[in-house]
C-alpha cells in the first residue's frame, strides 16, 4: 500500500514577531494558527512539537492495535499520551505513556507487544530522538 498525505504551512514576519497557519489535507487543521508564543510560551495556537506528539501517539496506538490483533487479542481500550521534549533546538525525547485494557493477555506478553509497536510504528522509525515507553495493563 502506498499513499501520500499533504499538510502545508504559511508564515509571515520574523521568527519571534511573526505568525503562521498550518492546514492538513483532511482539513482537520484548517488555517490553524501557530507562533513563537504558541511554541515557546503559552500562546494560542498549535506548535510542531504538539503535532508530532499527536502523530506519534496516534501512530503507535494504531500499530499496537494491529500487533495485538495479529497476536489474537482484541483491545478494549488503548489510551496513549506522548510527551515531546524540546531542548537546545532539538527534540530529544518522546515519552509514550500507555494505559490499555486488553482481555486475556499476560502482562509479559503485553509488554513485548507494546515494545514491538513502539519500535515498528512508522513515526517511531522516522524520529531521531530517544523514545521511552511506559505501558500499563489496566
Amino acid at each position: 500500500m502506498k499513499f501520500t498525505r499533504t499538510a502545508k504551512a504559511n508564515w509571515k514576519g520574523s521568527g519571534m514577531e511573526g505568525k503562521g497557519l498550518v492546514s492538513t489535507q483532511s482539513t482537520t487543521l484548517n488555517d490553524t494558527q501557530y507562533s513563537f508564543k504558541s511554541r515557546f510560551e503559552e500562546g494560542v495556537g498549535t506548535n510542531p512539537e504538539e503535532l508530532i506528539g499527536a502523530a506519534h501517539s496516534g501512530c503507535f496506538t494504531m500499530k499496537l492495535s494491529f500487533v495485538l490483533t495479529d497476536a489474537g487479542y482484541v483491545p478494549e481500550n488503548l489510551d496513549t499520551t506522548a510527551k515531546v521534549t524540546f531542548e537546545d533546538g532539538l527534540i530529544t525525547l518522546i515519552q509514550l505513556e500507555l494505559n490499555a485494557k486488553v482481555p486475556n493477555i499476560s502482562n509479559e506478553e503485553f509488554q513485548a507487544l507494546a515494545i514491538n509497536a513502539k519500535e515498528n510504528c512508522p513515526i517511531s522509525k522516522l524520529l531521531n530522538a530517544e523514545i521511552s515507553l511506559v505501558a500499563n495493563l489496566v
